[in-house]
């Protein structure tokens, strides 16, 4: 029977005829469309979207479903527009097959860019209309079924694209066997060495343990039996990828991994899980710390089932998951169980609602990220959803990724909350904000109105939420600590060219925006505070706009120095430029200004840098970091005597480590100082140290 054939059989066990006419329609249609068109493998393109269709049946999706997936490729590869589609096949097909086609006809630099801009595509139409997720999953899963005829590179590009992007949407969404198959398929191609030899392993395992699966099935039926409990009980067998991915984080060989098979107990109801565990629990002894319960905490894409692994027979370990036959249906079908049962059940509509709230709070949070690879890492970072669930003080239960911090909490609760928070309490105990949290600890946020986000907070979030908001709220304070800087270089440069900053009136900076196609002044201003414009280009350019032209010769001035300017002046870890040094500011694109001392070894000349004189303030009231050794001979208590010393000397110590050198010891300290003179006192007050023998800034 010709798959077209197949399509019209399987869609006519649950479509009207009327439907089935439609889906006829479309099937022609599309053969039409794609005539003359070929895949990698040579068969005739039609054959892909009626595949694609066929595994939308098996979700029992509505016919402008079934009709999108068979039209999904015209727009992007025929003739066809999506402006046809409308009238042949209705609005609502036509908006589904342009949420999955690409953004081929935009040109973009890089192929990340595309990527990206494709998948924020993909997302907004999922947002409006989760059968384009749908869509998209068979589509990659039939392309899947079928990678081995394209080129080697191509195969594993979109196995790893696969593997890190649309594996992790289907577990979210809760189409389990779409995400177990792609799993394996994608490993197939990325390890496919690895793949054959546990594929044959399997098979070998499968017949020695036939027999002892069938034990193990008897004697649960058995048990549940005596309880007077009706059960549905299956073994299964474990995927290769989570079998190869557990040989992995345990260091185990195939032989070690008992737990291939895992056993399912489907009951009539909720009561009946918790007896139908205590059952079992008599039956096998349970493994201890190898029990949850998701039917009283649900995953995230409304997963709910017991799990427990059980000491079986001859020491095997026995994983068993225990659900109602309705938990088995969202367990199966996920997000899509709304088209394939249509009970209207709570846990079904609760699941949709579940997700809408996903896909807007992850759409909030890309929305944020003005590159590429931010938006992809934000993307993958939220689809890996593997729980820890906690509590806030009212009791109300958050889902976050295992390994969240308490920052990522807070983002979580409220934005607000997050950007304002300062300390945290886990389970009443004060802890440091990068603490990462544990299942059913007890979370609460203390926050300050005059709080904000810390830079180093991105190193231990793990939510895309979170590094979004933080990287937006940094991202906005750089701009205007930049402009604020910027200001003062061109100020700066326009004095050099004789040129009084407070004659640049709007008319001038209305033809300056208008000549350089900036949207602001701010925007300009901000760019100079950042290396993105040179200062004395763009001070040229305001001048010429003036009736006088400028003076280049004037002399230039140096940029002075206040240590207020925020991020927009770093000063140099590798010479820890202090005041009273002799300083040189490199003015470096997207970076700002970084300040050396005149006599740093790693200044280099070029390498898209700009020089410019820098001074310091006379008036500075804050400590910078500078680096000092000390070596001193290795005797008891002497890291005791140089903290004291500095101490003494009314000095922070930063950072502090140590090397043995022989009889000595080299401490290199990371000390907090105001100028050179407080260094100078802080080197005096270490050399009256016994054991010192020499101090090296």
């Amino acid at each position: 029977m010709a798959d077209a054939d197949l399509l019209i059989e399987e869609a006519s066990a649950y479509l009207k005829p009327q439907d089935i006419e439609y889906v006829r329609e479309a099937i022609e249609f599309g053969r039409a469309a794609h005539q003359g068109q070929k895949r990698h493998s040579g068969d005739p393109y039609i054959s892909h979207p009626i595949a694609v269709a066929r595994i939308l049946t098996t979700l029992r999706l509505d016919v402008q479903a079934i009709s999108a997936a068979l039209l999904h490729d015209v727009v992007e590869d025929t003739e066809v527009t999506a402006e046809q589609v409308g009238e042949k096949f209705g609005k609502p097909v036509a908006e589904l097959v342009d949420g999955l086609s690409k953004l081929d006809r935009i040109q973009f630099e890089t192929r990340e860019d595309a990527e990206a801009e494709n998948f924020r595509k993909m997302l907004l139409a999922m947002a409006r209309d989760v059968r384009v997720i749908l869509i998209k999953l068979a589509d990659r899963l039939h392309n899947m079924r079928t990678l081995e005829s394209m080129p080697h590179d191509k195969r594993e590009r979109i196995a790893r694209e696969t593997m890190d992007i649309y594996a992790p949407i289907a577990n979210r969404l809760g189409l389990n066997d779409i995400y177990r198959e792609l799993l394996d398929l994608s490993f197939k191609y990325l390890h496919p060495n690895r793949y054959a030899v546990l594929a044959k392993a399997l098979r070998v395992a499968r017949g020695n343990r036939r027999e002892v699966v069938g034990k193990i099935l008897d004697a649960i039926r058995q048990r549940l039996a005596e309880f007077n409990i009706p059960a549905d009980i299956t073994g299964r067998e474990k995927n290769i990828y989570s079998i190869y991915k557990k040989m992995q984080s345990k260091s185990l060989a195939f032989a070690e991994v008992l737990d291939i098979y895992g056993f399912r107990v489907l009951v009539d109801d909720f009561a009946s899980c918790y007896v139908a565990l205590g059952a079992l629990h008599g039956l096998y002894k349970p493994i201890p710390g190898k029990f949850k319960d998701y039917i009283a905490i649900p995953k995230v894409n409304g997963y709910q089932s017991l799990h427990t692994t059980l000491f079986g027979p001859f020491g095997t370990p026995i994983e068993v998951q225990i659900r109602t036959h309705e938990m088995h249906k969202i367990a199966d079908a996920g997000v899509a169980s709304h088209w394939l049962y249509k009970s209207g059940h709570m846990s079904i509509r609760n699941l949709h609602k579940k997700t809408h709230q996903w896909l807007q709070e992850l759409l909030e949070s890309l929305s944020q990220s003005s590159d590429s690879s931010e938006f992809l890492e934000h993307l993958k970072v939220d689809l890996f959803p593997d729980e820890v669930y906690v509590f806030t003080p009212k009791g109300k239960i958050l889902s976050l990724p295992r390994g969240a911090t308490a920052v990522d909490f807070a983002y979580s609760v409220h934005t607000d909350i997050g950007n304002h928070c300062i300390a945290v309490k886990v389970n009443h105990e004060s802890v440091p904000l990068r603490t990462p949290l544990r299942n059913g600890d007890r979370v609460e946020v203390v926050t300050a109105p005059y709080a904000k986000p810390n830079p180093a907070w991105l190193s231990y979030v793990t939510t895309s939420k979170a590094r979004s908001h933080i990287r937006h709220f940094l991202k906005t304070m750089q701009s205007g600590e930049s402009a604020k800087f910027g200001e003062r270089l061109l100020n700066q440069a326009l004095h050099a060219l004789s040129v009084k900053p407070q004659d640049m009136d709007k008319a001038h900076w209305s033809k300056l925006l208008k000549e350089t196609g900036a949207k602001s002044r701010k925007e300009i201003l901000s760019d100079i505070g950042l290396g993105r414009r040179l200062n004395l280009v763009v001070a040229r350019q305001l001048a010429c706009i003036g009736e006088t032209p400028p003076n280049e010769s004037a002399p230039s001035m140096a940029i002075t120095i206040k240590g207020t300017e925020g991020t927009a002046v770093q000063f140099a870890k590798c010479c820890y430029p202090i005041p009273g040094d002799a300083i040189i500011g490199v003015l470096k694109s997207g970076q700002g200004l970084t300040v050396h001392t005149r006599d740093c070894p790693a200044l280099h000349k070029g390498r898209g840098e700009q020089w410019m004189d820098a001074v310091w303030d006379k008036h500075i009231h804050r400590s910078f970091e500078v680096g000092l050794k000390l070596m001193v001979a290795n005797q008891r208590g002497v890291l005791a005597k140089v903290a004291a010393a500095m101490a003494e000397a009314e000095s922070n110590i930063e950072n502090v480590s140590f090397v043995h050198e022989g009889e000595n010891t080299a401490l290199h300290f990371t000390l907090e100082v105001n100028n050179r003179l407080h260094l100078a006192n802080i080197m005096r007050s270490l050399r009256k140290i016994p054991e010192a023998k020499r101090i090296i800034r």
